[in-house]
């Protein structure tokens, strides 16, 4: 009877973390269903002069929409962005390449975005490639809008 129990309860376990998985994965397919998405690791509200220990990144999937960027925990279950970037209320401060332990929680061909959203100073990590797209966003404003692009 004991043994019967234990597979059980492995059976449930290993089911549960198989849903899990499957979740996730329906979730990101959802998330990019629209296309414009790119990998996009997201630390918000740093310090004025941020140490480079690579605390408090967290890594997501940003996506394009309209003139908002929608950014999306890859470690979660929710459908909706965790933050929302306005076009017109990003400045860019500046960029610089990954410094220390940033190195091991970016991803390895990242650069590093110092921008302010609404007075809030926050920094994005993302490919040279996606990082090219972003910057081109940003200028596409529509007129009368003031961009801010280091």
């Amino acid at each position: 009877m004991p043994m019967v129990l234990a597979l059980t309860v492995c059976g449930i376990v290993i089911a549960l973390v198989v849903v899990g998985l499957f979740l996730f994965g329906l979730r990101r397919r959802l998330i990019q269903r629209s296309g414009g998405t790119f990998d996009c690791s997201l630390r918000w509200d740093v310090a004025e002069k941020p140490d480079s220990g690579g605390k408090g990144w967290s890594y997501g999937v940003a996506r394009y929409n309209g003139d908002r960027i929608e950014w999306y925990r890859v470690f979660s279950y929710a459908l909706r962005p965790r933050r929302t970037l306005e076009r017109a209320a990003i400045e860019v401060a500046g960029r610089r390449l990954p410094e220390g332990e940033e190195e091991l929680a970016l991803l390895s061909d990242a650069v590093v975005l110092a921008c302010t959203h609404r007075g809030t100073r926050l920094e994005l990590a993302m490919s040279e490639d996606a990082l090219t797209g972003f910057l081109a966003w940003l200028e596409a404003a529509p007129p009368g809008q003031r961009v801010n692009v280091a």
